[in-house]
Parts: structure tokens; sequence; C-alpha cells
């Protein structure tokens, strides 16, 4: 790494709605989660250039019926007074069993432990939630609605309204601040309001979260406003770059300033043709007659930006691409879908052992499915499992989009009792079988070589040359934002499809070769 660049993205993989806040040296960053927990890791840095999960402001909410990009969205962190603040808006289904609305968790560690949720009367209907501690002492909410009123569709408005903090309630009037820059603009989203000298900065997306977004800046002399925007806005965005440009859906910023009173700024984008999903990125901000400058000489976001006024801080990070589970606790990076690892999973020494249940990836509830982010565009992605399957269950690895767009290679017995791997394919909802090949008993190496949004499939014994099961060039693993919030999330599965069973899945290793 250049020593005086940052790498874009900082946070690679599905990290969206990135949110940041300073603590003195140290930077934290959370990104929304959506049907995936633990959820809402926080991460923590020294140099905004490397980062890791210390822990995950996720209190006990109920998932199990959330669709896909559903769950936890747009989270924002703030510290304030010796204590860090998580915002979040909980999206379920009508009729779902657990709660949807907006809540506030409260922590003195961003390790945790962190509170349990305080929800916001007065907030529902609303997502996108931000806070500001302003310099009077009072606290501020403000977060996205849609307009009571539409004119168009994708009609929002921002709004604002006090936050008592020994209550942590909503109290007072509110006050609507802004429905977007361009006229018609759709979705005007992902607020923060800033007190940054003598004015009030309300920093928020538009265009939708896919290849119009755009970021846009107003400023007030009052918390409550009126807001003017700016007459350069949108102040940073892809959208007039057209789809074949490497990185669009550029938007959700965050700004921060650093500890010699610069600035930088937080926001997600999404790389053309991969399977990654919206990544966090970082550029510089200036500021020109009062206004913030994004990417000033640019106006692009860039694969490298000029560096903070930071001492390199890497963090010592050997898990980063093997693990061989012999830590005594799970690395915070895997994920379970609308669970948490440890209720579909447990380690033992030198391994992750994940009984099989009924339910599969294709069904909305939660399969025995332990991930992690695909973090590159290019990369093998290699897991050594043992498994000794019944007729009819299937356990491997599997690349998961969503409930409808996903990809396995699992261990499974043929028709006559005889054990192999097989490739399966579920692309908008409709499932496929490809491919065939006989492995003899014990642990089996099951590689998936990523390029982009094709992946080919492989197999064989740990330590020799896998060899060709099946190969998909297709748009299953396509997260284009407007289909799925999510990114790719590639880990252990297994299923007996709706059968009783006592059969287990034991991961031996994870490892990734970047291509």
């Amino acid at each position: 790494m250049n020593a005086h660049t940052v790498v874009n993205p900082i946070l690679p993989g599905c990290h969206p709605d990135p949110s940041i806040c300073r603590v003195g040296d140290d930077y934290y960053l959370v990104t929304s989660t959506f049907e995936y927990l633990p959820g809402l890791p926080v991460h923590h840095s020294r140099d905004l250039r490397s980062w890791r999960v210390v822990g995950h402001a996720t209190p006990s909410v109920d998932l199990s019926e959330v669709r896909s990009s559903g769950g936890l969205y747009a989270p924002t962190i703030r510290f304030h007074d010796g204590r860090f603040y998580v915002v979040c808006t909980v999206v379920q289904e009508p009729g779902a069993t657990g709660r949807s609305g907006n809540y506030v968790v409260t922590a003195t560690d961003p390790a945790g432990p962190w509170s349990e949720p305080v929800w916001l009367t007065g907030a529902e209907g609303g997502f996108d939630p931000s806070l500001l501690f302003d310099d009077d002492g009072r606290a501020w909410y403000c977060g996205t609605r849609p307009a009571p009123a539409p004119q168009f569709e994708g009609h929002t408005e921002v709004w604002l309204r006090e936050l008592d903090l020994d209550a942590l309630a909503l109290v007072g009037p509110e006050h609507v601040l802004w429905e977007g820059a361009v006229r018609g603009a759709v979705w005007a989203e992902g607020p923060h309001v800033y007190r940054i000298g003598d004015w009030y900065y309300l920093l928020s997306a538009e265009g939708g979260t896919a290849e119009h977004h755009a970021i846009v800046v107003a400023r007030s002399d009052s918390v409550t406003g009126p807001y003017v925007g700016d007459r350069a806005n949108p102040v940073l965005t892809h959208r007039h770059l057209g789809r074949a440009y490497p990185l669009y859906a550029v938007g959700h910023a965050d700004l921060v300033e650093l500890q010699d009173g610069s600035w930088y700024a937080v926001l997600l984008a999404v790389r053309h043709g991969a399977a990654l999903g919206r990544e966090t990125h970082l550029v510089p901000v200036t500021w020109e007659d009062g206004w913030p400058v994004f990417a000033s000489g640019v106006g692009l976001v860039t694969a490298e930006v000029p560096a903070p006024a930071l001492p390199e801080h890497p963090w010592d990070d050997p898990r980063a691409l093997v693990d061989t589970f012999e830590a005594p606790e799970v690395d915070p990076r895997w994920d379970a879908v609308r669970a948490r690892p440890s209720e579909v999973s447990r380690l033992e020494p030198g391994a992750l052992v994940l009984p099989l249940r009924a339910e599969t990836l294709h069904d909305r509830a939660t399969p025995a499915f332990v991930g992690r982010r695909l973090e590159h565009v290019a990369a093998d992605v290699d897991l050594v499992v043992d498994v000794v399957p019944r007729p009819g269950e299937l356990a491997g690895l599997a690349l998961r989009l969503s409930d409808d767009d996903h990809l396995a290679l699992v261990v499974a017995l043929d028709d006559e009792g005889r054990r192999g791997v097989r490739a399966l394919r579920t692309c908008r909802g409709e499932r496929s079988t490809h491919g065939w090949l006989a492995v003899e008993d014990g642990p089996v190496l099951l590689r998936a070589a990523v390029r982009g949004r094709a992946v080919a499939f492989s197999a064989g014994a740990p330590g020799a040359a896998p060899q060709d099961v099946a190969a998909f060039d297709d748009d299953t693993l396509d997260p284009l934002p407007s289909v799925h919030f999510t990114g790719t999330w590639v880990g252990a599965y297994g299923t007996s499809d709706g059968r009783p069973t006592s059969t287990e899945l034991r991961v031996l290793r994870y490892e990734v070769h970047p291509a």
C-alpha cells in the first residue's frame, strides 16, 4: 500500500449506508446488515485505512420472518458525553411477529455490551435515522419518511425532532427540513445534520440507491431550518458517467473531522460487474465559501485517495483470509441468516459444526448457513468440510445473495447411495442441479473460483488439485441495488430438505486466495 494513499473501498464487500464518528484518536463505523445477524458490526480504525470489528450494536430483535434485504437498515453512530449511541431502523413485512420501527441503543464501550433497544414513539413509518448533539446540550433526531401528500412516486421528506436524552424519547414539535435538491427527486434519504461553525449542515442522498444515487447538501443558521441547498448540488455523484463506468451508485455519505481539522466522508458505491454489493468508500472533503467540496479537483470516487495525516496503524489480523477455527471464539465477521451464528452452529477445537436443518437457503426461514462477506472481485474461496450425508441431504459451500438467488457446491449421495459433490443454482427462485463428482470418504475440499459474477466450482481431496464440477456465468449473483440491498455472503450450508436428522457438517478450514 502506498503510504500516501488510501485504497478504496476501505470496507470491501457488503458494507452499505456507512456512518462514522471520531472519539479522540479513534474512529468507529457502522453499516447496514439487513437480515444478517449478529448485525451492525462496529468497525474501529486509527488511520481510516485499516479496520477491525470490535463488536456489534445489535439488540435483541426478532428477524425470523424478514424478507431478503429486510431487517436492519441504515444505522448512525454518534458519541456524546462518554456514551456511544446507535440509531437504526428495523423493516419487517406486515403481519410479521418481529417489531418494526426505529430504535436507539447505547454503550460506554463500542465493543459492548450494548443496551436493549429503546423504540422511538413518533418515528414510526420512517427510516434512515440520525442524531445531532448540539453545542447547547440539546439532542436532535432526524430521519426520512414518505411525504404525507406525495406528488410523485418516491416522494419523501427529511424531518427533525428533539430527543430527550434522559428518557430517550422524542419531544416537542416536528420540523420538515428537506424534500430533495432536484425538483421531483426520488427518495431524499440518508440524512445527517451537523453543527459546523455558525451553520447547521444537512447532508442527504437522493435519486434512489442504484445508478442515479447522489449526495446533496443544504445549510441553515437554525437547526430547525429553513435549509438552503448548495448551488453545486449534487456535490458528488456518478450518475452522469453511464452504466459502463467501473463504479456506480455513489451516495449515502457521512462526514468526519480529523484531529488536525481536515475532513473526510465515508459513502457507499458499487463496483461494476462484481457480486459484492454496496461497499464503503472514502473521499477527502474540503471547504470553500462555507460549503463542503467532495473529492476536490476530481469530483469522483477514485480507487486511491490522499491519505489522511494520521500514523499508519494496521491491525494484526491473521484470520483475515484463513480461519481454522482454533480461536476461543468465532471470528466476529461470520454471520447467519435471521439468527446469530451461535444459534445455528457451535465452535469446537479445529472445527465449526453446523447441525443440518430442515430449512433450505430458498426458504424465508433460518437455514443452517454461516457465512462471511465476499470481499474480492476475483478470488478462490476454499472450504474444507467433513460430512456423512443421508439420502436427500446436502451440505457444503454456498454463495448467498438472497433467498431466491444463490449458488452451492454440496456433498450428497447419488441414487445408488454413492458419495459425491454436485452444484446447485437458484436464480430468481428457479432451482436446478448441475454436475457430479464422486469423492472418497473423509474431508473434502470445496472451491468457488469467483471472477466478477462468474463462479466456477471444483472439488477434491484436501491437498490435491480440485476437479471441475460446474461453472456459472450469469446474473445469479447480480446485486443491482434496485433489486438487492445486500451483496454476496460465502460460507457453509447444510440441509436435510424438510426431514428430521442428526447429521452435522464439520467445517475444518476457510481460506480465501485473491486472484
